[in-house]
């Protein structure tokens, strides 16, 4: 995979399918990775903003959709799916039958959940791999701190994740239920939690806040309030090695009726400015896994 020089020789050929907030954010990043190849950025609209983006950067572009990808056949080795639950239903059963492996960025979980800081040496060789949502890649590792920090297990977990509304596209606004619902699973899937709930705020100030999420359970669960401070920490640093811009920002508190942690991630400003975190966090671990992909080729 490496050249005498130390450069990549053989980088992950991917292509992007969706060219909304989440897709344009992601092809920069894959832009900027020196183990990642743009090969193809499927969309549907010729005259759309990511079409003329990727234009731009010499990117090859289809308004295509699915059907053009497709057709490239096993010149891609990876496909990021950044469109929405229904169409990456539709997708994915084209994409199965090519046997090609999909990152998905949409809530539909038709893969095996990833959550890079959590599991993904584990995601690295199946062909379908969730991303869950973006408040699932910012919270769930916290929630993971506090059924860890508990003998027991937890009764209750809540996550309520801010993000401002420039940053929230259609696709997401249309999957709202889908969001809740895939990010309450993956709680249930990497903490032991009997219940878990996600509220989702759609911020509509100017200028738009920065993403931030709240990880709450009542102050009556078991909890080991040094041992939750030393695991919120060290996810901190896990996190913040392939999402830069992602902090505590309220460590671990006991309150009069609850123990929470916030959490507040910062987008780098590749596509939208730097409050909008939401797509940083989940695009930010689409890469870690396609690079994680791409090395262990090696």
């Amino acid at each position: 995979m490496y050249a005498q020089n130390g450069t990549i020789a053989d980088p992950l050929r991917v292509a992007i399918i969706g060219t909304g907030n989440i897709g344009c954010d992601l092809l920069l990043k894959v832009m900027a990775s020196p183990h990642l190849r743009c090969e193809l950025f499927a969309g549907r609209r010729t005259s759309s903003p990511g079409i003329e983006l990727a234009n731009s950067h010499g990117i090859p572009t289809t308004a295509g959709g699915i059907d053009a990808l497709a057709e490239l056949g096993d010149r891609i080795d990876v496909v990021f799916d950044a469109t929405s639950a229904k169409d990456a239903v539709h997708n994915w059963k084209i994409l199965e039958a090519l046997g090609v492996p999909v990152i998905g960025l949409t809530p539909a979980h038709l893969g095996r959940f990833c959550v890079p800081a959590l599991n993904l040496e584990d995601c690295l060789t199946e062909q379908n791999v969730s991303l869950v949502t973006c408040g699932g890649q910012a919270a769930v590792p916290i929630a993971r701190c506090f059924s860890d920090a508990s003998d027991e297990g937890l009764g209750y977990l809540e996550i309520a994740t801010a993000s401002s509304s420039a940053s929230v596209g259609p696709a997401t606004r249309a999957n709202i239920d889908e969001y809740a619902l895939t990010t309450e699973r993956a709680t249930h899937e990497f903490c032991r939690v009997d219940t878990a709930k996600t509220v989702l705020i759609i911020n509509p100030a100017e200028p738009g806040i920065v993403m931030r999420n709240t990880i709450a359970v009542p102050n009556s669960e078991n909890i080991d309030m040094e041992a939750l401070r030393v695991s919120v920490d060290d996810m901190e640093r896990r996190i913040n090695s392939y999402v830069p811009g992602y902090r505590v920002v309220v460590p671990p508190v006991a309150t009069g009726d609850r123990i929470m942690v916030t959490i507040e991630v910062e987008g780098l400003g590749d596509w939208l400015p730097r409050y909008a975190g939401n797509l940083d966090v989940i695009t930010c671990a689409a890469v870690a896994v396609a690079e994680g992909r791409a090395e262990a080729r090696r």
